[in-house]
């Protein structure tokens, strides 16, 4: 094929993508308009049925596959911030945004307590290597915001500390929107009475006690300190360029249907077409018998 043909050939793609792009983000528009339509806080509604919530959540996941594929496609960088008061459901919803894409483009990062050589990095140092790259979503279980919550009231951070966090981040989160990442930051809201039941649930369900730790007791005696927290947090940091979205969570799985349906309406992505996949016929044995190894096959119990 020669270059002109070539130029020619590249130059119809790139017209398609262009047009694809456009409808996308026509698209984009009207989910976000759609979802003007609902109130974001209201009366308390009755427990949704769990074959509700599946079917709902069924059509979300395929849509956040095609979500997967429009960010392979494109070299989409995007990282979801995920923050709230323990025991709000930031794994649960984490769980099911991941339960059908890929690992290998939806990375999930939870840090651990930082280590003593990163107690002495610049503060924001240890979570740069894990931002997204081309071709990856990035979700955060937790942030650089831990400097404005659980460091701010358990006295982990100075008040110096606090307050530099506060007054840089926004000009470092506008570093990260230059540089083509798509920055999207929940907040969890739950309530008293919810986030008491969960840390019951946590005492007598086993297997939830793993959830439980020393810092969620300390977390739900010093709820109003977490308040002012999240307060002076809300007040530097959810800013035009970089909002917070507040989601109410007292509801888990109406909480996370809304999530994540915010979430799709945020992002211009377009289903990316694919070949039509046919499965190719198995080869002939050409002499291989069956093995007479004798397997060491697991019991049979179910």
């Amino acid at each position: 094929m020669g270059k002109k043909k070539q130029a020619k050939q590249l130059e119809k793609l790139k017209k398609k993508e262009r047009k694809l792009q456009a409808k996308a983000d026509e698209q984009r528009l009207e989910r976000a308009a759609e979802l003007e339509h609902f109130p974001a806080v209201g009366e308390a509604r009755p427990k949704m049925k769990r074959g509700e919530f599946d079917a709902e959540m069924e059509k979300l996941q395929i849509e956040l596959v095609k979500l997967q594929e429009w960010v392979k496609h494109t070299g989409a960088k995007i990282c979801v911030v995920f923050e709230g008061r323990d025991a709000a459901g930031k794994g649960g919803v984490i769980k099911y945004i991941t339960e059908r894409v890929s690992p290998r483009v939806f990375r999930v990062v939870a840090l651990p307590t930082p280590t003593e050589r990163e107690k002495t990095q610049m503060y924001m140092q240890r979570y740069m290597p894990h931002f997204p790259a081309a071709g990856e979503v990035v979700l955060f279980d937790r942030s650089w915001y831990n400097r404005a919550g659980v460091e701010r009231v358990m006295g982990f951070a100075t008040s110096d500390q606090v307050t530099h966090f506060l007054a840089e981040t926004p000009a470092f989160e506008w570093s990260m929107l230059e540089s083509g990442i798509i920055l999207i930051k929940y907040w969890l809201e739950v309530n008293m009475e919810n986030q008491t039941k969960r840390f019951q649930e946590r005492i007598s369900d086993y297997r939830k006690v793993w959830k439980l730790s020393p810092m969620d007791l300390e977390s739900h005696r010093r709820w109003y300190d977490y308040s002012r927290a999240r307060d002076a947090m809300f007040e530097a940091t959810d800013t035009d360029t970089s909002p917070w979205y507040v989601v109410d969570f007292n509801d888990q799985r109406r909480g996370r249907l809304n999530c994540i349906t915010h979430l799709l309406s945020l992002i211009p992505y377009y289903e990316v077409s694919h070949e039509k996949v046919e499965l190719p016929e198995r080869n002939g044995p050409e002499g291989y018998t069956e093995s007479k190894h004798p397997f060491r096959y697991a019991p049979q119990k179910y």
